[in-house]
Order: structure tokens, then sequence, then C-alpha cells
């Protein structure tokens, strides 16, 4: 446990051989729960993943028999974190670029009371994004804002930061079954958190890099996610200011 509460960690991985070992052998000993989601991988993935959780009874692999996409991957974890009445909610992607040493920091907002779900944010200085592309960067700061209108969270950067952390009772306030299942994930729910009244922090860390690949296609990427935030702030403003 981590400062008196259970602690899970999803990790979702599609094709991550050449990090999902360093991933999983990174994951803090004070982690309760790990979750590796194999989103249908078609490399040794899942090989290695079950090798380590032979030798560690935290770790439970998830072998999805077709691809639901990141998001699809992430709420498969989420059910089952529910499920198994932990108390927060870690994601570590399967690609290693979320660095174990920073998820206290998540950790703590969260465990203090000051938020109800901690992100991760690699925009709030130069060194911090120093090595991103630039394209990457330049599609990183449209979707910022772009997601502080949709969502209403002004304060808000990097929103498709995965390397987030959330309490289990705001998570189970949240439709799973509807929320995106690609790579907006992260935008979709941060509209859905502002509706229940969630309480969002972002915890600044640096972006890392070696040797990933990113397998968004940004051009359509941000189009698509662009649509989805546009009916998403629709929705928001539907639900809080007409329905309600």
């Amino acid at each position: 446990m981590y400062k008196g509460k259970k602690i899970a960690v999803v990790v979702p991985a599609y094709n991550e051989e050449k990090f999902i070992a360093d991933v999983i052998n990174g994951i803090p000993k004070y982690v309760d729960r790990v979750y590796v989601v194999n989103d249908a991988s078609t490399d040794k993935t899942a090989e290695i993943a079950n090798a380590l959780a032979e030798r560690d009874d935290r770790i439970k692999i998830i072998s999805l028999e077709q691809n639901k996409g990141l998001g699809g991957a992430i709420t498969t974890g989420h059910s089952l974190a529910l499920e198994e009445m932990v108390d927060l909610v870690a994601i570590m992607a399967g690609d290693n670029q979320m660095a174990p040493e920073y998820l206290p920091a998540l950790l703590d907002p969260v465990i203090n009371g000051e938020a109800d779900y901690a992100k991760g944010n690699r925009m709030s200085c130069p060194a911090h994004y120093e090595g991103m592309p630039r394209f990457r960067r330049f599609g990183t700061n449209l979707l910022t804002l772009l997601t502080r209108i949709s969502s209403g969270y002004w304060h808000i950067s990097d929103p498709q930061n995965g390397y987030t952390v959330i309490n289990t009772n705001a998570l189970s306030k949240i439709p799973l079954k509807r929320i995106y299942k690609g790579y907006a994930f992260e935008n979709d729910m941060l509209v859905r958190l502002n509706v229940i009244g969630a309480k969002v922090v972002d915890v600044p860390h640096p972006a890392i890099y070696n040797g990933q690949q990113s397998k968004i296609k940004y051009p359509s990427f941000i189009v698509k996610t662009s649509w989805m935030l546009l009916t998403s702030w629709i929705w928001r403003l539907w639900v809080k200011y007409i329905v309600r």
C-alpha cells in the first residue's frame, strides 16, 4: 500500500515487446495490483508479460482477442480495479514513456484530497518537452486549447498525456462503456470528469523518448479529435446546464 491506500496500475500494451518488461519491472513495490492489458498484440508482448506474471502475484494479464484501442484497453483495466475495490488507479503505458519515479507526485494530490484526478503535463517548461517532435508539440498545444473549451478545465495542459491517477469514487461515476475507445480517450475523460464535478490537477514531468514510435497519425487524429471535442462540448453544456 501507499500511504494507507490500495493502488492499482493499468498497463495498456499493443505490440510493445521492446519496452513491456522494463515497464512492468519498473512499477514500484508499493503498488498492490498491476493489470497488463494486452490489446491483441501480434508480437511477443503477451509472452513476455506472462513470464513476468509467473514471478509476481500482483500482476494480472488480460489478453484481448480483438484490438479495442487505447481507451478500450484502459477501461478494461479500470473495470477490474473497480471490481477489486482498490482506492486509486494509475495508468502507465506499455511504451515506457512514464517514469515510475513520478508516480508519487501523481498519487499525492489525490490521496490528500486536492484532486480526484491527477494527470501528467509535459508542457510546463521547455526543459520538459525538449526532444518532443515539433509537429507533435504543435498538435498538443492545439488540442490543449480545444480540450480546455470542451472540458471546461481551463487550467490543464497536455491533454494527450496518459500518465494519470484517479480515485475510484470518481471512476465509479464515469460510464466506462460509453467513453471514447481510441487515442482521444484522455480528452473524453476530462469532459466526463467535469460533468461529475471532479477536481483535476496537472503534475509537471519531463517527456521521455528512448526510441519509441508513436502509433498516432497526427493529421487525421487532430481532425477526428477536434470533431469529438466539439460534440462533447455541446453534450457537456446540455447535460450540466439544461438537463440538470
